[in-house]
Order: C-alpha cells, then sequence, then structure tokens
C-alpha cells in the first residue's frame, strides 16, 4: 500500500508542475512588433508560401497539416489538383500568418516552432523540427519575412 502511495504522490506532483509550467507559459506576454518593421504581402506570396508547400526529407510538408489542424498557424486548403494558391488563397493566408509572425520579432512562432531545439528552436512541434539549422534556406526565408524583408 505504500508502494502505491508513493506513485500517487509521484503522479501528482507531476501534475502539479505541468500545470504550473502551462500556466506560466500562458501568461508569459507575446513578443511584441519591432517599431517601423511590417510583413511585406509580396514577399509573404512569393517567397513564404513556397516553403509551406515544399516537401523536406524526413518531413511532410507543412500545407498537409495546417490546412487541417487548429494550431495556432493555419493555411487555406490548396484547390483540388492545385499546387500554388490562388491570389485570393494568398490573401487569406497572409492573413492567418500574421498571428504567428510577429514584424521584426525572433520570437515569432513562425520562426520558432519549427526550428530544431538544438539550434535555438521550440521542443514542441507536431510536424517534427522542419528545420535542423538556421542556416537553411527555408528558415532563413520565413526569418526574413517576419523581419521585415520586402519583395
Amino acid at each position: 500500500m505504500r508502494r502505491a502511495s508513493s506513485f500517487v504522490v509521484a503522479a501528482a506532483c507531476i501534475a502539479v508542475a505541468a500545470v504550473a509550467s502551462l500556466s506560466q507559459a500562458q501568461s508569459a506576454p507575446a513578443p511584441t512588433p519591432a517599431a517601423g518593421a511590417s510583413l511585406d504581402y509580396n514577399f509573404f506570396k512569393t517567397r513564404v508560401q513556397p516553403v509551406f508547400t515544399t516537401k523536406r526529407a524526413g518531413h511532410t510538408r507543412c500545407v498537409v497539416c495546417h490546412t487541417q489542424n487548429n494550431a495556432p498557424f493555419h493555411l487555406v486548403p490548396l484547390s483540388p489538383g492545385a499546387t500554388a494558391w490562388t491570389e485570393e488563397q494568398s490573401h487569406q493566408n497572409f492573413q492567418l500568418i500574421q498571428k504567428v509572425a510577429i514584424p521584426g520579432s525572433m520570437e515569432s512562432p513562425i520562426v520558432h516552432h519549427p526550428l530544431a531545439q538544438e539550434a535555438g528552436g521550440d521542443p514542441h512541434h507536431g510536424g517534427g523540427q522542419q528545420f535542423e539549422s538556421q542556416n537553411d534556406p527555408a528558415w532563413q526565408t520565413l526569418r526574413a519575412f517576419v523581419m521585415g524583408q520586402k519583395a
């Protein structure tokens, strides 16, 4: 009976720690846009959207999950048979990405979340760590977008 009680106490401690961690993460202030930085629609359309449709070794394409999930970053589904979004869909995607792309902030989830933890990214990305390094050209495109690069 004592042994079972020890397990119950340990499980309770783990649960309390998890709730405290979640509460702390939810209360953390969101990154704020840098003064003067803005997101460029044309850069997004021509350079960023292709990142979401590109197949990377060992991973599924971003568009596969992010058109079907309830995550903060969501994409408009591609039309049947299409390999790129229409102009209207691109505008919708641009509105949606603004939930995770904070102008001028390297803490933007769109650059931090899919990056490998060893490279400074987030350890929790359901689609795996899409970018192993900050030297990855696709990751650098996402960073350039968030930092305000223009097309």
